[in-house]
C-alpha cells in the first residue's frame, strides 16, 4: 500500500515547503525505487535536486556529507545501495558522458541520479525514471514523477 501511495503521490505532484521536506521526499522515493535504476532529475538551479538526492542517500544509510557534484561531475556514495550522483551541467556535449566511464562504477544494487539529464542527449537509459522539480514559490517545490512507458 505504501508503495502505491508514494508512487501515486509523486505522479500527481508532491509539494514540499522546506529543504527538510524535499529531503524527506527523497527518502520516501528511496523506499520504492527499484534497484539498478537511473533517476533523471529535471529542474532549474536551486530547485532542490541535490537536497532530494541527500534524502535518497540518507535512506540508503549514507551518513557522511553530501554536496553537489558540479565540480567533480559525479560522486559515489556507498550505503545499502550504491548511489552515483552525476551533475551533467558542465558536459559540453553528450559524447562527454562516455568519457566519464560511469558503467565501470555501477555495482548492483545501484541508483544513478542525474542532474541536467537533457545534456546527455540519447545516452540516458530508456527505462529511466524522470523526476521534475518546479518552484512555483520561493519556498515551495513541486516534484512530479514520470515512470518509463
Amino acid at each position: 500500500m505504501f508503495r502505491e501511495t508514494t508512487l501515486a503521490g509523486f505522479a500527481a505532484g508532491w509539494a514540499t515547503n522546506s529543504p527538510l521536506q524535499t529531503e524527506a521526499a527523497g527518502a520516501a522515493l528511496a523506499t520504492v525505487l527499484p534497484p539498478d535504476t537511473v533517476l533523471a532529475l529535471h529542474g532549474d538551479l536551486g530547485a532542490g535536486k541535490t537536497t532530494f538526492v541527500r534524502g535518497l542517500a540518507r535512506a540508503w544509510g549514507e551518513a557522511g556529507p553530501l554536496t553537489s557534484p558540479t565540480f567533480n561531475y559525479f560522486l559515489i556514495y556507498r550505503g545499502h545501495r550504491q548511489l552515483i550522483h552525476l551533475d551533467a551541467y558542465r558536459l559540453g556535449r553528450p559524447e562527454d558522458f562516455d568519457s566519464l566511464l560511469i558503467d565501470e562504477f555501477l555495482e548492483s544494487p545501484w541508483c544513478l541520479a542525474v542532474e541536467w539529464p537533457e545534456n546527455l542527449g540519447n545516452r540516458l537509459a530508456e527505462n529511466a525514471w524522470h523526476l521534475f522539480f518546479a518552484a512555483p514559490e520561493e519556498t515551495c517545490r513541486v516534484l512530479t514523477l514520470q515512470l518509463p512507458a
